[in-house]
């Protein structure tokens, strides 16, 4: 070998150690901010809100359980943002893997798709508290920057997930307060009426088909 090719051997070693080193940590970022994507920048907290709402409307307490709850929030979520995920996947991921893009244009590329996923989904009113000055309030939603993007989004999640939450709750409460008429009625005053209405909702519950009534609901108000 030729001695004067043993620097630029070394050079093309280190070179690929330092890019191999970097993909490792941009990697594990990515791994670490894994829930704090999901939680802030995806349909899960809504699905999960409306989820854990059903469960104290209906009067079950623990059941479905915690994890039962966040398992189906979190696969509902992978479907309804499984489109923004594919593009994320040809747009960032794969010409990122190929070499034919950086890491910072794969993180710009991976954001634009998500991007579009949180603009349509936050309120204008919701954004319009994290403007400050006129110059922002007059951007269009593309321009918006993510500092104020992501927290509008939030809330909006937030107060969908209420408004939706609102409409499951009135029928059992109403059907809750009928029942507690009826005790009372029957003199019956003892009885915790959250008791006795329990089986009467989960038959109301499962002959309209609820679950089926419930996620056809959340998937179509992403839409």
């Amino acid at each position: 070998m030729n001695p004067s090719a043993l620097p630029l051997l070394a050079q093309s070693l280190q070179g690929t150690q330092v890019s191999t080193v970097f993909e490792i940590i941009f990697l594990l970022t990515i791994l670490s901010l894994g829930p704090f994507i999901l939680i802030t920048l995806t349909s899960f907290t809504r699905i999960v809100v409306v989820l854990s709402f059903v469960r104290q409307a209906m009067g079950t307490q623990s059941a479905p359980s915690n994890q039962i709850v966040i398992a189906l929030a979190l696969f509902i979520s992978l479907y309804v943002m499984a489109p923004v995920w594919q593009r994320i996947e040809s747009e960032a991921v794969m010409p990122y893997l190929d070499k034919k893009i950086t890491a910072q244009a794969a993180v710009i590329q991976a954001w634009t798709p998500l991007r579009g996923f949180v603009v349509k989904q936050t309120h204008k009113t919701d954004l319009a508290i994290f403007l400050r000055t006129e110059k922002e309030k007059a951007m269009a939603l593309n321009d918006v920057p993510a500092t104020a993007l992501i927290p509008a989004f939030m809330i909006s999640e937030l107060k969908t997930s209420f408004q939706m939450a609102f409409f499951i709750y009135v029928p059992f409460l109403i059907f809750d307060l009928v029942v507690a008429s009826v005790l009372m009625s029957m003199g019956m005053m003892f009885l915790p009426p959250a008791l006795v209405s329990l089986p009467f909702k989960l038959a109301l519950f499962v002959l309209v088909d609820g679950w089926n009534l419930l996620v056809t609901s959340l998937i179509r108000s992403f839409e």
